[in-house]
């Protein structure tokens, strides 16, 4: 028999701590909380039942019934520019999007996100996390800018601002041809046209993605970035077929449906008044016949879209729940902005006729303002602007371990709280180094102490702000600056007027002066510059120059 030596015993007992810590760690890292992140795109305030939509979205429901929902968060009005937030903690500026993905010649405009950014996925991959993500990426068109490059273990989507539904042809903008990159973990995707839809895509590699990861013993994020309801409208026959009818009475009357059931809620408060109805938005009594079946078969197409990827929620739940993780999860909601607006022009997107009715892969119609007015309810104005409608979103919390069912909370949470809230959850310190580089700090709050109903709002020691090609915002407690580009500043109390029908700011000029000091402090430090100084012209995501008179032919 062997003599084992003094050495011998220090190895084999140093082997032993190390096995044991290395199982200790490993089970420890089974038990961190899995995330899910799912945002859709360009959908309003009140397009799902559980912010007073008639559209059926049974799950997105359930999940508000089952957690929490806020009344006010705030995204950055379009969606580029949010999903540099939202993916990386900083205001948009400070990532490098200030403006769309489109490099305009500045640091805090050049079109992609900078290295000083860090994204969720790239802090969570480091702390042991799986990350993965479906959908839509919009944060740098260059390869070395792509998702993989970026933090995520598992990326299946595109890689730019939209897509057709049925192909992956271009897509008609602003008179030329959109390029749609499809893209699994750097691969390019060239499907049969016609032989999938792009929501069920999403949702099927997500969940294709969760069956995959179960068989490490990691956690995992989860980021699903569907494009629905984004134009065009495309959607399924049996899903259109839903709606049949629901919207012809007119989006005159679903706004005030919409707006009731919001009071009914909770979402509103009982003495809340709604934005003024959009005055170039003609009566819709005033249309004729034919004109009401085109507009409601517009909305038709639309709340398919919506329901859809609600279906697609309920899939991605199920799986969870099969692998038995969802009492271990953090599931959040939200839309990137508010519902986009715009007239119903031959202008613009307008430019290529379309070879096939609404829905189908021919057709690139879209519901314009006119319907925009009421997926936006209560608020005022559409995407791409600084008005609550442009900037508002849903939230829902869903977590069965720590956020209690059935709860509304005010909120008032941004884009910029999501990165530190995951890390809160995930029990991650932000680092201070990384791969040499030493990152921004992260302005935002977490929302945990919302989510646990420790409070009713995030309490923060300065503002929030936005700038996104000349409009801007600041929302200080109960007061909100805002104003369009060139315009001056308005004031409105949101406590007692969500829907800024009434500007305060004669009344309150020292309100003004001290929260447009706060913006221009930010601006120079955010790397904000005055827009007409870099105005790119027929760029994807440019505002429109005009606007066009209301009337028959154009409405």
């Amino acid at each position: 028999m062997k003599r084992i030596t003094l050495r011998g015993l220090i190895l084999l007992a140093t082997a032993i701590v190390y096995i044991d810590t290395t199982s200790a760690q490993k089970a420890a890292d089974k038990n961190k909380p899995n995330i899910i992140l799912i945002m859709v795109d360009d959908m309003g305030y009140s397009d799902i039942g559980a912010y007073g939509s008639e559209i059926q979205t049974p799950h997105l429901d359930k999940l508000a019934s089952e957690g929490l929902r806020f009344k006010e968060f705030y995204n950055n009005a379009i969606c580029a520019p949010t999903r540099a937030s939202l993916l990386t903690g900083q205001y948009p500026h400070r990532a490098g999007i200030g403006y769309f993905d489109v490099n305009l010649g500045l640091p805090a405009y050049q079109g992609f996100l900078n290295k000083e950014s860090l994204t969720i996925g790239e802090v969570l991959r480091g702390a042991g996390y799986s990350t993965l993500l479906s959908g839509k990426w919009h944060v740098g068109n260059d390869s070395l800018s792509w998702p993989n490059q970026r933090g995520f273990d598992q990326f299946y989507g595109v890689i730019g601002g939209g897509a057709n539904y049925f192909n992956n042809y271009p897509m008609p903008l602003f008179g030329r041809d959109y390029p749609v990159v499809l893209v699994e973990n750097n691969k390019r995707l060239n499907p049969e046209p016609n032989s999938y839809y792009f929501t069920d895509e999403i949702t099927n590699h997500a969940v294709t993605f969760l069956e995959e990861q179960n068989k490490t013993n990691k956690p995992f994020f989860l980021y699903v970035a569907y494009t629905a309801p984004h134009w065009p409208l495309h959607a399924l026959p049996e899903d259109i077929a839903k709606y049949k009818g629901k919207y012809d009475k007119g989006w005159d009357e679903l706004r005030k449906e919409r707006y009731a059931r919001q009071q009914q809620l909770g979402i509103l408060d009982a003495q809340s008044k709604p934005a003024e109805r959009d005055a170039s938005i003609p009566q819709w009594d005033n249309l004729t016949y034919d004109e009401q079946k085109l507009w409601a078969a517009r909305m038709e197409v639309y709340a398919a879209m919506v329901d859809r990827m609600d279906q697609g929620v309920g899939k991605i739940v199920a799986k969870l729940k099969q692998l038995k993780k969802d009492d271990n999860t953090l599931l959040v909601f939200i839309s990137d902005n508010g519902a986009e607006g715009g007239n119903h022009t031959f202008g613009g997107r307008g430019k290529r006729l379309n070879s096939g009715p609404v829905g189908t892969a021919g057709s690139f119609d879209y519901v314009f303002k006119n319907w925009a007015h009421v997926s936006n309810t209560p608020l005022n104005s559409y995407k791409g602007n600084m008005h609550e409608g442009g900037i508002s979103s849903p939230l829902i919390a869903w977590y069965p371990k720590r956020i209690k069912a059935n709860t509304i909370a005010k909120g008032t949470g941004h884009l910029i709280d999501l990165a530190p809230t995951f890390y809160e959850v995930a029990g991650v310190k932000y680092p201070q180094q990384f791969k040499g580089i030493t990152p921004h700090a992260l302005p935002g709050k977490s929302l945990v102490p919302v989510f646990t109903s420790s409070t009713q709002q995030v309490s923060r020691t300065e503002p929030i702000f936005w700038e996104r090609a000349g409009n801007r915002a600041v929302r200080k407690g109960k007061w909100k600056l805002v104003a369009d580009h060139q315009k001056a500043w308005e004031l409105y109390d949101l406590e007692a007027d969500r829907g800024e029908t009434t500007d305060l700011s004669g009344q309150h000029p020292e309100v003004v002066r001290e929260l447009a000091f706060d913006y221009t402090q930010w601006a120079a430090r955010t790397g904000v510059v005055e827009y007409e100084t870099i105005k790119p012209k027929n760029a994807p995501g440019a505002p429109a120059e005009t606007k066009q008179p209301a009337s028959r032919s154009t409405n």
